[in-house]
Parts: C-alpha cells; structure tokens; sequence
C-alpha cells in the first residue's frame, strides 16, 4: 500500500520514485493502523496534522513527547484523543506548584487488616500519561518522572514496580507565560523523544473550526473518538520500525548532525547520544509510515529538529542576537554533506 504523498505532511519527498516500487516488509497494517489513528484524530481536530503525525512516530518509535505553544492550540485535546484512538490504559496528571512526588509515583499506606504498609500506585502507573502544564511543578517533583521515563519503572520504598507496556508520557507545556512556573532541568528534556512547537491554525483552518461552531459540531468530545488500534497491533507496528533499514552512510550522517551541535560555535550545549538513537528510530518509522523498508535523508531532516531543539543550549551572545535552536539545527544540517 502506498499513502497519497500528501496525507503526510511531514514528507520531504515522495515516498516512491517508482510506482512499481514494493517494500520487502509488510507496512500495510501499519499504514492502514495509522491513517485509522488519523481518521479518528480529524473528528475532533482541525489542522495540527504535522502535531498529529509527529505523535504518531513517537509512539511508534516507543518515545515521550513534550509538546510546547501557546494557550487554545489543542495540545491536551490532541494527547487525550491519541490515547482515546488506542485499546490502552490512560491518566492525566495536572501539574500544580504544590504536587509532591508521591502524588505521580503513590505512596505506602498502612492497613490495619493485615498491619502492614500497602503500596498504592499512582497515576503514572498507566500506558499513556497526560502531564498537563508539566513546568508548574517544582524540581523536586520533576524528578519523579526521571527514572520512570527512562527505566520504565518505579522505586519506592527500596521495592521496585515495573510499568506497563506500552508506557508514554505527554506533556504539554505553555512557553508565553512565566509567572509561577519552572525550567525543566536538562536531564529531563533529554528524556523526551521529541520537542513539538505548535503553530497557530492557518486563515482556512480558522475559518474551518469556526464553521465547524457554528454548525454545533465543536460539542464533539473525546467520546466521539472511538479506538481503533490494539496494543498487539502496536507491537507489531513497532517492531517493524526496527526492522527498517538504515545505511550505513545514512547512520553515520545522523552521528555526523549530532556530533556538529557539540562543536557548533553558537551553542554552548550540544545533544547527547540519545538524539543519535532518537534520531536513527524516528527515521525508520517516518519511513514506515510512509510506506518505505529503507531510510532517506529526508527521514533523517524531518525528524531532527524536532529531536534536537529542546537538547541544545544557545551561548548567551546568540541569544541575545535572537537567535533560535531551531535556526542553528537548520543550518548545522545544511552545511552536512547529504550522502547519497
């Protein structure tokens, strides 16, 4: 199955020269899985298709996604649908100046019946995890999420708890106001598969969610979103990213990307290893979703803004000139030769 090339939108290029082409591996049911998520997502949402599409690589790639824009841009509404869409577990956790860490991870509570300290898990123990707001938490708690988002797991009490399968965190943060809120520490922005910056809608997606209001169809809720994917089927899908391939020049290009942010003269932090491994997995199931066994460059420059902009610091000077990362990603990547 090959999906029309505009149903992606975060293609650089056509997913095939050839119509003829055929991939050796079976991506019609994850395809298919996809445009399925897609087709539920669109009843409530209007626009945000590259939000959406990023989502769907970050859950394919097994990642946390930490999403970034201003006020009424449907960040929580487009997380809450994603896990709606799946056959899966689902919390949501409002990050408050005042929540401690034992609201996230639970706490032990003694029971008189048995005169014995139970542990009782808290919301984080579930498959997809909303944190809404995530920088009007304290870094105390913050650091909660730490072993949670990379291990998989929960200690307390010296007893260690596995989550479950599959487990993902979205957070959504507002980058306008500053008033009685956080800076992420760097440790847990690194944790974060991808950084989405959500635009405002364009003038026709505008005029299309307020024709929408006016015909009574903004009263659709979560409700209507049905799921439509199984966690088996999800499994599947993943493993199949895994098995996309990536060539050798094509690795050492991602390798070569990550490795100039660390020399970069306008950064003073460059990305760690983890965005070479984000990068190399987001890549193949931008390939898969597109219908493709193999890696592009293109694969590799749609997904690595995305992967680098929240793991580079710019140095103070840059800064002050109005400079962004994502400005520095595009032009550290322009300079790479592109191995062909």
């Amino acid at each position: 199955m090959t999906l029309p090339e505009d149903t992606n939108p975060l293609a650089g290029a056509p997913i095939s020269a050839h119509a003829a082409y055929q991939p050796s591996l079976p991506l019609t049911e994850l395809q298919l899985a996809v445009e399925r998520l897609r087709g539920e997502v669109r009843k409530v949402i209007v626009g945000q298709e590259k939000m959406v599409d990023l989502l769907l690589i970050a859950l394919l790639s097994d990642g946390h996604v930490l999403i970034e824009g201003a006020p009424g841009l449907a960040k929580t509404l487009t997380a809450k649908l994603l896990a709606r869409c799946i056959h899966t577990g689902f919390s949501r956790i409002q990050f408050t100046p005042d929540l401690m860490p034992s609201d996230l991870i639970g706490t032990s509570v003694f029971d008189p019946r048995t005169t014995a300290f139970e542990f009782r898990p808290g919301p984080v123990f579930s498959n997809i995890v909303l944190v809404d707001e995530i920088n009007r938490a304290p870094a105390k708690t913050q650091s909660a999420l730490f072993e949670a988002m990379e291990e998989r797991q929960i200690t307390a009490d010296g007893k260690t708890y596995p989550l479950g399968r599959p487990f993902m965190i979205v957070a959504t943060q507002n980058p306008i106001e500053q008033e009685g809120t956080y800076r992420l520490p760097e440790a847990q922005l690194d944790r974060f598969f991808f950084k989405l910056t959500v635009e405002y809608p364009s003038l026709e997606e505008e005029v299309a969610i307020l024709d929408r209001a006016g015909s009574g169809r903004h009263l659709l809720s979560v409700d209507a979103v049905q799921a439509v994917m199984y966690v088996e089927e999800l499994e599947r899908s993943r493993a199949l990213v895994q098995r996309v391939i990536c060539d050798s020049k094509l690795v050492r290009y991602i390798a070569a990307i990550v490795d100039r942010t660390r020399h970069d003269g306008a950064l003073m932090l460059g990305a760690s290893p983890r965005a070479s491994l984000a990068i190399f997995t987001g890549a193949k199931a931008h390939a898969a979703i597109g219908g493709r066994d193999f890696v592009t460059p293109e694969d590799i420059q749609a997904i690595a803004p995305h992967v680098l902009r929240h793991r580079v610091q710019l140095t103070p000077e840059r800064e002050m000139e109005g400079l962004t990362p994502d400005q520095v990603i595009d032009l550290l990547v322009k300079q790479l030769e592109v191995p062909r």
